[in-house]
């Protein structure tokens, strides 16, 4: 009888586990819109491996940087992704007004969201948006932006 407990309450683990193996974390609905790319600077590129990152935002948020002023509320920066040439997908940030309120002390990035889109433009409710929020915290003297340097550094044309 023990042995047969055992076998069970075994067998309960590794089912288990597997479920958990098999979940995936998903994302959270964000205040974060997908802005329209076209309507965004270029000021840096990223390069990981295969991997070609274009970021974006908007002009009001690169010379309030360059002022030494907060990025003002309604700016977007995105995180344009791409492989083998392709869009794969997009990393938004958008702040707005008291969104960090969305969230608690230990998870708030000033008032900026985070949210994942897809090439067409959806969002993708696939990515982690709680895992760059966690990343991006150590940013906090930076605006949240591990491309704030690049930022105040880009010259306009």
């Amino acid at each position: 009888m023990n042995r047969m407990v055992r076998a069970f309450a075994t067998a309960g683990l590794v089912s288990g586990a597997l479920f958990f193996v098999g979940m995936q974390v998903q994302a959270e609905p964000t205040r974060a819109t997908m802005p329209d790319i076209a309507k965004l600077v270029h000021y840096t590129t990223v390069e990981r491996g295969e991997v070609t990152e274009h970021i974006m935002t908007t002009r009001a948020a690169i010379e309030a940087v360059k002022r030494g002023e907060p990025i003002p509320n309604g700016t977007h920066v995105a995180l344009v992704d791409y492989r083998d040439g392709k869009v794969f997908r997009y990393f938004i940030m958008e702040k707005g007004e008291r969104w960090g309120q969305d969230y608690g002390e230990d998870r708030r990035t000033a008032d900026w969201q985070f949210q994942w889109f897809k090439p067409d433009g959806t969002i993708n409710m696939d990515e982690n948006t709680a895992r760059c929020q966690r990343c991006h915290t150590s940013r906090a003297d930076r605006e949240f932006l591990y491309t704030f340097n690049d930022m105040r550094r880009f010259e306009f044309e």
